[in-house]
């Protein structure tokens, strides 16, 4: 008599489900592969899904769930019609950090954590401009100061300027020769950006932050031009400490209010209690 088998049918489906997925991430790789040694270019059209089935023996299902992973991933762009398939596309800069950024929904890096990394990452970063600039591209500098140059006169002009302060250094990384360097510095200030509590901290009033942008960035400006490879490390990195000083106590400042106001905590003021 033959054995029946007593595995789970849910357990039987969990490992046809992680062969597929094995599968599936294969054909996903053999594909790059394809898209690099044949250097193909932005636009350039994949071979049609019947032709994709027969080179890697693979179901249709299996094909469409790896070339779908592709299009998630911003590698490809996929359209309908008689014209329509697969096509190669280049994944934008914002999309990458997004995905990226998923990775730390959970665990939220402080402003420590962030400047740890930009006291390191920044120096180098401008220094690596050096010589590597034209006039274009310091006059695409010199627009994102001015933009915060003279006091705001609103509440709401005052937080875009904290946003265009950090595009200073965005639009640093994104004339960074050094692609990857560029990358890692524009992910921490966007990610400085968005952070929850450096939105709380942006949305006040804060003067200082601004003078503090401006004395650095004009001066780092002058050393870029000068060629001045000690001072540009130099003017960045006191930038730097002094954005980080500046901002840690601005979030001490925060949680003292926030535990001022909230009656949970027990640390309200006394007439607050007795009321």
């Amino acid at each position: 008599m033959s054995k029946t088998s007593t595995i789970p049918l849910d357990r039987k489906r969990s490992r046809s489900t992680r062969k597929r997925s094995k599968r599936t991430d294969e054909i996903c790789d053999k594909i790059k592969a394809r898209i690099v040694e044949r250097k193909m270019q932005l636009g350039d059209r994949l071979p049609q899904e019947a032709d994709l089935i027969a080179e890697f023996g693979a179901s249709r299902s299996t094909v469409r769930e790896a070339l779908k992973g592709m299009e998630a991933q911003g590698l490809i762009s996929i359209k309908t019609g008689p014209a329509g398939g697969a096509f190669i596309s280049k994944m934008e800069e914002t999309h990458a950090m997004e995905l990226l950024s998923n990775l730390f929904f959970f665990k939220q890096p402080t402003i420590n954590d962030i400047y740890q990394l930009r006291k390191k990452l920044e120096p180098e970063l401008a220094a690596s401009l050096i010589g590597k600039l034209d006039d274009n591209d310091f006059k695409r500098l010199e627009d994102t100061i001015s933009l915060y140059i003279l006091p705001a006169s609103t509440k709401g002009e005052e937080y875009q300027q904290r946003l265009a302060e950090l595009d200073f250094h965005i639009t640093l990384s994104d004339l960074c020769p050094n692609p990857l360097l560029g990358f890692v510095c524009n992910f921490l200030q966007n990610l400085l950006k968005n952070l929850s509590l450096c939105k709380q901290i942006y949305e006040k009033p804060n003067p200082v932050l601004r003078e503090h942008a401006l004395h650095y960035q004009v001066r780092l400006l002058q050393a870029l031009k000068l060629q001045d490879k000690e001072s540009v490390e130099e003017i960045m990195y006191n930038h730097m400490c002094a954005a980080q000083d500046y901002m840690i106590k601005c979030e001490a400042k925060l949680k003292r209010e926030f535990l001022k106001l909230d009656p949970a905590s027990g640390q309200g003021d006394a007439s607050n209690k007795i009321q």
